[in-house]
Parts: structure tokens; sequence; C-alpha cells
């Protein structure tokens, strides 16, 4: 089970943020269809967790991706998030979506990448409010939606 392993990589892949132990098992097991590891060496390096929202079926939600340092800088992320959506979980997704805090340049620079690789656009819109949703605690989290995707 890659649960123990992925709960280690996102806690060293700051800023993001550390899920339950719980929560990640949950992803490797309910959402496994949807969710992608990538290994060297025995050795998980990246992680890609998403699902497809019940209220929009024709988008596909990346929830994290976490990318250990050292493979970093080698497109694994992006190379990870083609993979998902060439899978049959993802047939018939026509956007991806996912939420981003301001001041996370890799994952703008991620998401930014595959809208310019698709052809396509980014739209960023507020989901979660600093101060509405998280009492002032979290930053707020950036919607940002791509699409329409090219045909897989």
């Amino acid at each position: 089970m890659d649960g123990p392993a992925i709960t280690r990589l996102i806690a060293d892949c700051a800023p993001l943020d550390t899920n339950s132990a719980y929560c990640n098992l949950l992803q490797c097991t309910h959402f496994a269809g949807t969710c992608i590891v990538a290994e060297r060496n025995g050795q998980i390096v990246g992680w890609v967790s998403g699902y497809r929202p019940p209220a929009e079926p024709d988008s596909f939600f990346v929830w994290q991706v976490a990318v250990a340092r050292a493979a970093r800088g080698e497109g694994l992320a992006q190379r990870m998030i083609h993979a998902l959506l060439d899978r049959p979980s993802a047939r018939g997704t026509t956007h991806l979506i996912t939420t981003v805090t301001d001041d996370n340049a890799p994952s703008w620079a991620l998401f930014n990448g595959l809208a310019r690789g698709w052809g396509t656009v980014l739209t960023k819109s507020a989901m979660f409010e600093s101060e509405a949703h998280f009492a002032g605690a979290h930053a707020t989290e950036w919607l940002a939606r791509i699409g329409p995707l090219p045909k897989r």
C-alpha cells in the first residue's frame, strides 16, 4: 500500500497542505483510478490525486501534485496528469480544474504550461476565500479551470 510513502512525499513538498494518512489511504483505494504515483528505483517520487466532481462530471479535479526534489524539473507532473487523463476513468473529460494559492508559483507554472501545451485557456476565479472559508487561517484557494481540453 502506497499511503505511508505518499504521506511522507507530501510532507516533503511544502507548501502542499498535508492530509491525514487516512485521507491518503482513501485516495489510494477509493480513488485509485484517478490517482497516480511515479516510482524510481522502488521509491515514490511523484503523486497526483484527483477525481471527477459529481456535480461537474465533464471535469477532472486535480487535488494534489507532489514531486520529490530529486525528480523536479523533468516534466514528471505533466506526464502524470497526461497519464491520468488517458485512463478510462477520465473518458469524456472536457476541462481540468484545480485550486491553487497565489503564492504557489510551481503549481501555477505547471497548470499554465498544461494550458499552453493543449492550446487552450486557463481561467482563474476565487473558490475558497481566506476570510469567508478559512477564517483567515489559510490563503485563498483560486480555481484554475483549463479547457476545453483536446480530444484524447
